[in-house]
């Protein structure tokens, strides 16, 4: 079992030598279809709307009011931001499927940028909204004393966002690894030991599969063939037409994979785009409460 991280396509002869990798690749193709699909949706637009613009205005006010409950009505502004962060994760792990580019998230440079990109966006509004003094102030709150913990709170939060989500995707990654690596040796030792038995038990098998399926049971169809072709493949490897084939490697991963990619993908988009939340709304409070962090920075 091998499992490496994104390969190195080429390298750009500046400053040094800048790789590009099969994460940045991806991360630029999502990049395009992202922007594509905006333009596409965002165009023509009627009042008397065709179904697409229907479905894309719904999908657009879901977005803002899930913004708008989670973080405030203040803080709406920053649904267009969430919302690329949510989609720029969701297609990060669906590109792997493709089977031609890696996917994004599980790769920790895209998952650390993100959440960089996020503390200093919140830094930066924080400063803006409250002042530099009432922002610096609130490192000392409630008591002096825990200042150290506060600091170390605030840049622990972009490290556990970025951790969090690459280590949940890339844990998928490892685990339908395991299970292809585990699969091959439980096919190698099945095959083996119908094939010890001469013919018998192959023969057995296909004559068990075809019954089946003359039987033509719709509930057992696929375990008739399943029988059938390991059958097969069994009495092809005795006469020794076939090397070793993991033949049980076939579904079963599949479905893993399927869930790990798409399942567990839409989830950690949105548990990311909701930690997300979470943290700008919280450093980016509402009005009224800006203004008596002002004031009591001022009577100090």
């Amino acid at each position: 079992m091998n499992v490496t991280g994104p390969g190195i396509y080429f390298t750009i002869p500046l400053f040094g030598g800048i790789p590009i990798t099969q994460t940045a690749v991806a991360s630029f193709v999502v990049m395009v279809l992202l922007c594509v699909a905006g333009v596409l949706l965002g165009r023509n637009l009627k009042k008397r709307p065709c179904k697409m613009q229907v479905i894309t205005e719904k999908g657009v006010g879901m977005i803002y009011d899930l913004v708008s409950d989670a973080m405030g009505s203040h803080n709406a502004g920053w649904t267009p931001y969430i919302a690329a962060l949510f989609l720029s994760s969701l297609g990060g792990s669906l590109i792997g499927m493709t089977g031609i580019f890696r996917s994004t998230t599980a790769d920790l440079s895209t998952t650390a940028t993100w959440a960089i990109m996020t503390s200093i966006l919140v830094w930066y509004n924080s400063i803006k909204n409250l002042g530099l003094k009432a922002w610096l102030k609130g490192f000392t709150e409630p008591i002096a004393v825990m200042t150290p913990m506060n600091i170390i709170s605030e840049i622990a939060q972009p490290v556990s966002l970025a951790f969090r989500h690459f280590g949940n995707v890339i844990g998928g990654s490892v685990i339908t690894t395991m299970v292809y690596w585990a699969l091959a040796g439980a096919s190698t030792f099945v095959l083996r030991l119908i094939c010890s038995s001469g013919y018998v038990v192959a023969a057995i098998m296909i004559a068990l599969g075809i019954f089946l399926l003359v039987r033509k049971a719709k509930k057992h169809k696929i375990l008739s063939i399943a029988f059938i072709a390991i059958g097969v493949v069994a009495i092809l490897q005795e006469l020794g037409v076939l090397g070793n084939v993991p033949i049980l490697q076939v579904g079963l991963p599949a479905i893993l994979s399927l869930y790990f990619d798409v399942f567990s993908g839409l989830i950690q988009a949105f548990v990311f785009s909701l930690l997300s939340m979470i943290y700008i709304s919280n450093g980016c409070p509402p009005p009224e409460e800006c203004k008596q962090r002002k004031k009591k920075s001022e009577k100090i």
